[in-house]
């Protein structure tokens, strides 16, 4: 039910199925119990590379998924099809997202828009669907992976600052509305995380690692949270930004 805490169920939809956030979460819910796992993506070879790694990790790989986040109208049935061949599913993970050119107004107006098509419109219908899914069962646990960027937005990442604002607003708003119907939304706001998409760029201060997001997102599900921040202290941090006049955030080199 919805006021349950913990993560359990042993059937679980990855959406972005080669993300290596997610799949960190994923170990770390297979080291608690096994768990078969249908992963959908765009990049066939990463997820079979993805499932392979599931596979050593003790999951049951079930099947792989072809999906475009940018092509909506195909969204309901790929969701639907990894819902069919799981026999439903009590978790699903939906980390989908593109970092693009950082900094103010964008010099690459069409790699601006891919990121808000992305980011948003293509990561919010499925999340969407994933809630109809979820609420037609009337169980199970969405995790929709968020940014600290998303939390204020700042000149020095503006556009996907913006497009994780409006995911992030979306989840929380459905999370609310599905509450009462046995469906658990939870949202992650990692800061700066190692990955293939951060390749290159300078690290951040509190910067940290894909399985560390999956133990905070571990203790988030033990613990009740609607929430998750990773690493925690960002909370705090950004609780103080958040109260800052817009006057004073434009001097701060951030």
């Amino acid at each position: 039910m919805s006021g349950e805490r913990g993560c359990g169920g042993r059937r679980v939809v990855v959406i972005g199925g080669s993300s290596e956030i997610a799949l960190a979460v994923v170990r770390a819910l297979a080291q608690r119990e096994p768990r078969a796992v249908a992963l959908l993506g765009r990049d066939g070879d990463r997820l079979a590379q993805a499932a392979r790694s599931l596979e050593r990790a003790g999951c049951e790989p079930v099947c792989t998924i072809a999906l475009d986040a940018d092509e909506t109208d195909g969204h309901e049935a790929a969701v639907a099809a990894a819902f069919e061949q799981l026999g439903g599913a009590d978790v699903v993970i939906v980390a989908v997202g593109l970092l693009g050119e950082r900094g103010g107004l964008p010099r690459d107006v069409p790699g601006a828009l891919a990121v808000l098509r992305t980011n948003l419109v293509g990561a919010g219908s499925l999340v969407i669907q994933a809630a109809r899914r979820l609420e037609s069962q009337r169980h199970g646990t969405l995790i929709v992976l968020s940014s600290v960027a998303g939390e204020r937005v700042r000149a020095s990442n503006v556009v996907y600052g913006a497009a994780k604002a409006g995911l992030d607003g979306l989840a929380q708003g459905l999370g609310d509305a599905l509450h009462p119907n046995g469906v658990r939304v939870v949202v992650v706001r990692p800061g700066f995380v190692h990955t293939r998409m951060t390749r290159g760029l300078p690290s951040a201060p509190l910067a940290i690692g894909p399985d560390d997001v999956a133990r905070a997102v571990l203790r988030g599900l033990d613990r009740g949270d609607e929430i998750v921040w990773a690493p925690a202290s960002l909370r705090w941090l950004m609780l103080v930004l958040r109260t800052l006049p817009r006057s004073i955030v434009r001097r701060l080199p951030i």
